[in-house]
């Protein structure tokens, strides 16, 4: 059994043989992940050691204070947080090989081909098509549009869900699989946004051969599959580990202290309870990530992502308010499109706006309230008139 002190073995191992000072950033985090110390709860040979998940801070720590390069999960989050999973539980032997390594280096960056124009909070109402190409069993041609795909600008490989059967109900005629976004036929555009830059993008796919050997589960399943991303998008969204008095709140704290004079006692009531709330937030992100050392996420995370699109909302208009004009100044409103979101180098009036993604991104907060009503809290269900109709028959 892997304990902390053979994993400080391990990191010290790792370090004398590639000194960070003497060893590039990409050839470094290569050994770290053949060393198994990538993410240590993985199997043997896939960049971990079948070790438990929680000591994963063990490994993080030896190597952060010898200076060793991480490999930037702000810019790979979708692929750390979402493909990573999925492949791991549902792909083949060679998809684990082939795509997990360069993922977590950096290498390659992922996106999520989900959500479409009229398939966003009933992401099961999906049309983009795959049909198996020319009738023969090796491969499939997929035609359809995908929106809101954070990072498509960058990416390498996409989580694409598209519908196989439109016989079936919704639900039951979806497969998964990666899509090469270098291909031909793929076509991203940018969206720009409220903060005037285009973080996300719309996506074309015209006549996109995606070989069998690219699917994720077996046919029709697609639906099950997405569940793993689904669950495992809202943990990385919602959960991530911050320290005390960290993230966004930690900005509107800072900001009190260093401006007295705008201080009044409304607003100091409500900073003292979003102080409370986002420390009670980041306590049951600790027993959320001690519950995945057991297992696979749960619906539990939607309650952690619903609670991160409410804090961040409110404490980005608070910061707004407490600052009065300076609250209200930008930095540039020219189009770009950033690598990632940064929700506390920026100024407050980029984190209100972006903030107000927060809600719709990941699962919209009223689907998310119906998961938790429905599979925490076990609510009676909302009726569901088509679940057993065909998709092809639904009215569009």
């Amino acid at each position: 059994m892997t304990d902390a002190a053979d994993l400080r073995r391990r990191a010290a191992e790792l370090l004398a043989a590639h000194p960070p000072a003497d060893t590039g950033p990409l050839d470094f985090l290569r050994a770290r992940f053949d060393a198994g110390l990538a993410w240590i709860h993985f199997p043997k040979g896939l960049g971990g050691l079948d070790a438990p998940r929680a000591l994963q801070t063990v490994v993080d720590a030896e190597l952060a204070a010898a200076g060793a390069p991480d490999n930037n999960p702000g810019r790979i989050g979708i692929g750390l947080g979402m493909a990573a999973p999925t492949i791991l539980r549902y792909g083949t032997d060679e998809q684990k090989q082939r795509f997990l390594r360069p993922l977590w280096t950096g290498e390659e960056v992922w996106c999520q081909l989900f959500s479409e124009p009229g398939a966003g909070s009933d992401l099961a109402a999906l049309s983009t098509r795959a049909v198996r190409d020319d009738g023969g069993d090796e491969g499939w041609v997929v035609d359809g549009q995908k929106v809101w795909t954070s990072s498509a600008h960058q990416a390498r490989w996409a989580i694409l869900i598209a519908r196989t059967d439109p016989d079936l109900p919704k639900h039951r005629g979806i497969s998964y699989f990666v899509c090469d976004m270098t291909d031909p036929g793929v076509d991203v555009r940018p969206l720009r946004q409220i903060t005037g830059e285009a973080e996300f993008n719309e996506v074309f796919l015209t006549g996109v051969a995606i070989p069998d050997a690219h699917r994720l589960g077996e046919v029709g399943e697609g639906w099950r599959v997405a569940q793993t991303t689904l669950m495992n998008e809202r943990v990385a969204i919602g959960g991530a580990r911050i320290p005390r008095e960290g993230g966004m709140i930690g900005v509107a704290a800072e900001d009190w202290r260093a401006r007295p004079e705008l201080r009044t006692h409304d607003l100091h009531q409500r900073l003292l309870k979003l102080w409370v709330d986002a420390e009670v937030a980041r306590l049951t992100g600790e027993r959320l990530r001690q519950q995945l050392t057991k297992g696979q996420p749960g619906p539990e995370g939607s309650g952690m992502k619903l609670a991160f699109a409410r804090l961040a909302q409110e404490i980005s208009g608070w910061e707004v308010e407490f600052l009065a004009e300076d609250g209200l100044t930008y930095d540039d409103w020219t189009l770009r499109r950033p690598e990632g979101v940064d929700f506390t180098g920026r100024e407050a009036g980029y984190r209100y706006l972006r903030a107000k993604g927060n809600s719709i991104e990941g699962g919209t907060s009223e689907v998310l309230l119906n998961i938790v009503a429905e599979r925490v809290l076990g609510l009676p269900p909302e009726p569901r008139t088509d679940k057993d109709v065909a998709w092809k028959d639904l009215p569009r």
